[in-house]
C-alpha cells in the first residue's frame, strides 16, 4: 500500500490542507459580510470537507480511509452540482465561491481535486480481511 509520507500522497495532503485553509478563510470573510447567502454556506461546506479529507488522509487506517472516501465523494458531487448550478443561476452566484463555476476562481483545482483524491484512495484502499 502506498504511503502519504512521500510522493503523490504527500502532495495530495498538502493541496487538501491548502484548500481547507483557503476555503475556510474565504467563506469566513464572505459569511461575515453577508451570512444570508447560500453560496457562502456552500463554500463553508467545501472547507469542512477539505478539512475532513486532509485529517483523515493523515490519520489513515480503515476508518480514516473510509471517512476520507466519503468526504471526497461528497466533495465531487458538491463541485459538480454547484458548478452547474452557478452557470444556471448567475444571479445567485454573482460572487466567486470555492465551487462556483467548477472552481474557476481557484484555477479549476476544486474540480480536479476530488478526482485525484478518489484515484489516490482507490490506489491506497485497505486490503480486505481474509
Amino acid at each position: 500500500m502506498a504511503e502519504l509520507s512521500s510522493g503523490w500522497g504527500r502532495a495530495l495532503v498538502f493541496v487538501y490542507g491548502v484548500f481547507a485553509v483557503a476555503a475556510t478563510g474565504r467563506s469566513a470573510v464572505q459569511l461575515g459580510e453577508d451570512a444570508g447567502k447560500l453560496p457562502y454556506w456552500l463554500s463553508l461546506l467545501a472547507a469542512v470537507l477539505y478539512l475532513v479529507a486532509t485529517t483523515c488522509l493523515l490519520v489513515g487506517g480503515r476508518t480514516g480511509w473510509a471517512v476520507a472516501r466519503g468526504a471526497v465523494s461528497v466533495e465531487l458531487v458538491g463541485v459538480l452540482a454547484v458548478g452547474a448550478w452557478s452557470y444556471l443561476d448567475t444571479d445567485l452566484f454573482h460572487d466567486k465561491t470555492v465551487w462556483s463555476h467548477f472552481g474557476q476562481g481557484y484555477g479549476f483545482l476544486p474540480l480536479v481535486l476530488p478526482f485525484a483524491g478518489l484515484a489516490w484512495l482507490h490506489h491506497t484502499r485497505p486490503a480486505a480481511d481474509s
